[in-house]
């Protein structure tokens, strides 16, 4: 991938599932509970912070109040779940 990827949109399907939608079209819904590794990914693991996800204007990524973060090409290389069901 040569292209700069970024996230237009996301919206919290339920626990740890995420849709997304990046700037070159591509919508899809992934689970980054595998992700979730390391000290700045604690307060994820509590439904109700994770829920508070928001798109960071700058870097146009998903970011949370605790300065977690992931990249989009990370995000975008996960595989896509089959529903939220």
């Amino acid at each position: 991938m040569d292209n700069i990827l970024h996230i237009i949109d996301v919206e919290v399907v339920k626990d740890f599932l995420l849709k997304l939608e990046f700037d070159d079209g591509t919508v899809k819904i992934v689970d980054v509970k595998p992700l979730l590794t390391g000290p700045v990914f604690k307060l994820l693991e509590d439904p109700s912070f994770f829920a508070k996800v928001s798109i960071d204007p700058i870097a146009q990524t998903v970011v949370w109040s605790n300065g977690a973060d992931f990249a989009p090409e990370a995000l975008y290389e996960l595989k896509a779940m089959e529903s939220a069901a």
